[in-house]
């Protein structure tokens, strides 16, 4: 086996978004990361995730769809995250850091930057009133086998 790879859909709820993380973390424990791997991948989903629900869908309901897959030949975990929300209108402005189109949420600003930051490799885009894909990967350093 070469690959794996998963595919969840879930409401855009806040409380979805922990589920997302765990769920990740556990998926992509079997390339063996280290802790410290795995808090990375959890951050930068919970970023994706929390981007889509608060700013993709604002107050309105819709799906969040996140794909994992598995590449064990490369030890890499590639991501996406997509919505069907209200878009991006300038993604390299959305990317700067402590930009926010919600300061009234003491929102930081800092989601893509932290995305880039504990990941390998972040693409982002984005059409106003179609959505936003955000495609993320990690290189799991290779550990020894117990």
């Amino acid at each position: 086996m070469e690959t794996n790879q998963m595919t969840l859909e879930f409401d855009s709820i806040s409380a979805n978004e922990s589920f997302a993380r765990v769920a990740v973390a556990a998926f992509a424990s079997q390339l063996n990361p280290t802790l410290e791997e795995i808090e990375d991948i959890k951050t930068a989903v919970s970023e994706a995730v929390t981007n889509s629900i608060i700013h993709g869908y604002e107050k309105k309901s819709g799906t969040v769809r996140l794909e994992a897959k598995l590449d064990f030949l490369r030890n890499e975990l590639s991501l996406i995250i997509t919505d069907w929300g209200c878009g991006i209108e300038n993604v390299p402005q959305a990317r700067e850091p402590l930009f926010t189109t919600k300061p009234e949420l003491e929102r930081s600003g800092m989601g893509f930057v932290f995305m880039e930051v504990f990941m390998d490799g972040l693409e982002v885009e984005s059409k106003p009133n179609q959505g936003t894909v955000v495609r993320m990967r990690k290189i799991i350093s290779r550990q020894p086998e117990c």
